[in-house]
C-alpha cells in the first residue's frame, strides 16, 4: 500500500452534525443529542471516521479486532450451540438476545459475513429477523476513477449508513484497490471474483478456466473479502431461455459464464467445481452470495423462465454450501413491476431454505434514467417488507455511468429510506423510536433536533436555511412553506391551549340544580 499517497482532502472525516460516537459494551452507536437534554442512540456503520478532529491515516489501516480462526465458520459454530464474539457483538448492535442471533445463523436464515482475514470490520448480520441492511457498490472501471476516489466513496458510503460495500472494480489495479478498501473498511466487503479473473486473461471470456478462477478466489480470501458473488447457477441449459428476452443477460458475471459455456460446449466450471469452491470459502469463513446471473434487466423480462430456472439451481447449491458449513445468501432481481415483486421472495424462501435474500432494487419501472435510485427504492421497500434481508443500492447513475461520491450518497439515503420503511412495516423492534422522536421534535418546533434526527441532517438544514437562514428561525413556530399565520401545527397548539382553558373553566363552573315542574 505504500506507493499510494492520500492527503486528508482525499477522504471525508467529521461526524454528522448534532451527534457523536459512543460505545455500549464495546459496540459503536451514533448518539444524537437533543436540545431537551435527551439523546437517541442509532445504529452506526461509520467506523472511526466520525471524529471531527481526527486525521485519517489510510496508510495505517483500521484497528484489527481479535479473531478466532481454528473453530470453523460462524454457521458451524452456531450449529454447535456456541455464541461467538461476533454473535454477541451483533446482538448488542441489533438490541436482540444473543440466542436469537445464534439460532438464526444456525438455521441458515441469517449470515455474519466476517472473513478471518478482515479483522478491521465490525461484525454485522444479514437476515430477515433483523434490521434490513443496505449495500453500496463502488469500484473503478476501465475508463474512470482511481484508488483514492474509490476509498473516498467507501468512507462516504459508510458515513451515511451503508452496512456493506462491494468492490466491483473492473479497471486497473484491481488487487491494490481492493487492498486499500479492505484495510480501511469498517464494514464487510464483497466482490465478484469473476471480474478480476477475466482481467487476468485479457478480458476474453473464452480464455477463462477453473484454475484462474480458483486462484483469484484464494487471492481475494487471503486479502480478507467477506462475501463473494458467484454465478454458479447459470447453467448451459438455461441460456436458450434468454434468447427471446427484451434485454438478454444483463449480469456481467452471468453473461461471461454464458459466453464460456457456449464457446466450450461445456457446463459452467463454477457449477462443476462448486464443492471445491465451498471447501475454499469454508477455510476463511467467506460467505457465498449466490449470484442471479439471469436476473431480468427490464420489466418485460421479470419473473420469466430463465430467472426462475436459475433460482431453482441456486436452491440446490445452497444445500451443498451449507453441508460444507459455508454461510449463504441469495441474490435477486433486477427489474420487476410492483405486482410481481412478492412472488420473488416467496419462491426464494421456498427453494433456497430461507437463506437471506439480497436484492438489487428491484426497479419498478424502466422509464426513469437519472432517477433510478427512486424507481428502485420503490421496489426495494416492497421486497424488503416481504422478507428481503439486504438491499443493494442503485444510484442516479444506474444505466448511465460510474457513480461519483454525490451519487453514492443519494443512493445510500434512498435505500436507507426503503430499508427503514420496511422495518416499520414489519414491526421491527425499536424501528419506530426514531420516527417518534423526530415527529415530536417537529411538532414542538425544535428545528435543530428535527434536522439532527433525519437521515441527512446536512441537506435538511440547508433546505430550511435557503429561505430562513437567520438563527432565530431555528426556534420559530413556522417555516417558509406556511409562514407565521398558516402553520397547521402552530394552530394545533392554539387549539390545544384553548381546549385546556375550556376544560379548566369547565372544572371550576358551579352547576345549579335543575328545577322541573
Amino acid at each position: 500500500m505504500s506507493d499510494v499517497v492520500f492527503t486528508i482532502s482525499d477522504v471525508t472525516s467529521g461526524p454528522i452534525q448534532g451527534s457523536s460516537k459512543v460505545y455500549r459494551n464495546g459496540v459503536p452507536f451514533r448518539r444524537v443529542h437533543l436540545t431537551t437534554g435527551e439523546h437517541l442512540d442509532l445504529y452506526d456503520t461509520s467506523g472511526p471516521y466520525t471524529d471531527r478532529d481526527a486525521v485519517i491515516d489510510l496508510s495505517a489501516g483500521l484497528p484489527r479486532r481479535p479473531v478466532i480462526r481454528d473453530r470453523g465458520t460462524q454457521l458451524q459454530r452456531a450449529r454447535a450451540g456456541e455464541i461467538t464474539a461476533e454473535m454477541a457483538f451483533v446482538a448488542e448492535r441489533e438490541r436482540v438476545p444473543a440466542e436469537l442471533v445464534r439460532d438464526e445463523v444456525a438455521r441458515g436464515r441469517a449470515v455474519i459475513p466476517a472473513n478471518h482475514h478482515h479483522p478491521e470490520a465490525e461484525p454485522m448480520i444479514i437476515g430477515k429477523a433483523f434490521a434490513v441492511k443496505v449495500n453500496a457498490n463502488i469500484g473503478n472501471s476501465a475508463v474512470s476513477s482511481s484508488i483514492a476516489e474509490e476509498v473516498d466513496k467507501m468512507v462516504w458510503a459508510t458515513r451515511w449508513g451503508a452496512d456493506t460495500i462491494m468492490d466491483l472494480s473492473t479497471g486497473r489495479d484491481i488487487h491494490q484497490t481492493r487492498e486499500w478498501i479492505l484495510r480501511n473498511s469498517p464494514v464487510p466487503v464483497g466482490t465478484v471474483p469473476m471480474y478480476q479473473a477475466l482481467e487476468k486473461v485479457g478480458g476474453d471470456p473464452v480464455k477463462l478456466n477453473w484454475d484462474v478462477y480458483r486462484d483469484t478466489v484464494i487471492e481475494q480470501c487471503e486479502q480478507g473479502v467477506d462475501y463473494m458473488t458467484v454465478h454458479a447457477g447459470v447453467l448451459r441449459s438455461h441460456i436458450p431461455l434468454t434468447v427471446n428476452r427484451v434485454t438478454g443477460i444483463v449480469s456481467r458475471g452471468g453473461s461471461i459464464m454464458a459466453a464460456w459455456c457456449l464457446a466450450h460446449a461445456q457446463e459452467s466450471f463454477l457449477y462443476t467445481h462448486f464443492a471445491e469452491l465451498c471447501q475454499i470459502l469454508a477455510r476463511y469463513d467467506v460467505t457465498f452470495s449466490l449470484g442471479d446471473g439471469l436476473r431480468p434487466g427490464s420489466i418485460a423480462d421479470a419473473n420469466d423462465d430463465a430467472q426462475f430456472a436459475e433460482l431453482r439451481t441456486l436452491g440446490e447449491l445452497t444445500t451443498i454450501a451449507k453441508s460444507h458449513g459455508v454461510q449463504v445468501m441469495i441474490e435477486g432481481p433486477g427489474h420487476v413491476p410492483m405486482h410481481k415483486i412478492v412472488e420473488n421472495v416467496r419462491l426464494e424462501q421456498e427453494l433456497c431454505e430461507e437463506a437471506p435474500f439480497y436484492t438489487l432494487g428491484p426497479l419498478a419501472t424502466d422509464i426513469a434514467p437519472a432517477y433510478d435510485h427512486i424507481t428502485s427504492a420503490i421496489g426495494a421497500a416492497i421486497i424488503a417488507q416481504a422478507g428481503t434481508a439486504m438491499l443493494c443500492y442503485v444510484t442516479p447513475k444506474e444505466h448511465l455511468g460510474l457513480p461519483n461520491r454525490r451519487d453514492v450518497k443519494d443512493g445510500v439515503i434512498a435505500y436507507k429510506i426503503a430499508a427503514h420503511a420496511a422495518d416499520l412495516a414489519k414491526g421491527h423492534p425499536h424501528a419506530q423510536e426514531r420516527d417518534d422522536a423526530l415527529s415530536k421534535a417537529r411538532f414542538e418546533f425544535r428545528w435543530e433536533d428535527q434536522f439532527n434526527l433525519s437521515l441527512d441532517p446536512d441537506t435538511a438544514r440547508e433546505f430550511h436555511d435557503e429561505t430562513l437562514p437567520a438563527e432565530p428561525a431555528k426556534t420559530a413556530h413556522f417555516c417558509s412553506m406556511c409562514g407565521p399565520k398558516f402553520c397547521s401545527m402552530r394552530i394545533s397548539h392554539d387549539v390545544r391551549e384553548a381546549m385546556a382553558d375550556s376544560d379548566h373553566d369547565h372544572d371550576n363552573r358551579v352547576f345549579l340544580p335543575v328545577v322541573t315542574s
